[in-house]
């Protein structure tokens, strides 16, 4: 049975689309990304980001995972680091999970992977505390 706290935004059929699914509880929310994150999909994640960041009451934490991204262009970079802007005005903790392959290297060659946390696990949000 689905969860129904889960949303899913993406275009199935399509090869470049990207899929976002939110899970929260509580303690925060977690945010899967499926696909390709480019210049004609960054903008659903930035409604996303902000509709997020934007409640009423909002997450403490907020966990992004890139596990199943295929792909990502400058703007998919620039939606993540516009997003983690306005989660620290706001006293959010924003993380990153499951950089690997490309995608880290991309994060480490040009150093933004210093910008974001990185660590801990994303089933277990109540570890963490905003920064």
């Amino acid at each position: 049975m689905p969860d129904k706290r889960a949303e899913l935004v993406g275009f199935p059929g399509m090869t470049d689309s990207l899929q976002i699914s939110v899970h929260s509880d509580e303690e925060g929310a977690v945010m899967y990304l499926r696909g390709r994150l480019s210049i004609e999909s960054s903008p659903d994640l930035r409604d996303h980001l902000l509709a997020m960041l934007r409640r009423q009451s909002p997450p403490e934490t907020i966990a992004i995972d890139l596990a199943a991204v295929s792909y990502m262009d400058t703007s998919g970079i620039a939606t993540l680091i516009e997003g983690l802007k306005i989660a620290r005005m706001g006293g959010i903790a924003m993380r990153l999970h499951g950089l690997q392959g490309r995608l880290l290297h991309l994060f480490q060659a040009t150093g933004i992977g210093s910008l974001f946390d990185t660590g801990g696990p994303t089933n277990n949000l109540s570890t963490t505390t905003g920064s």
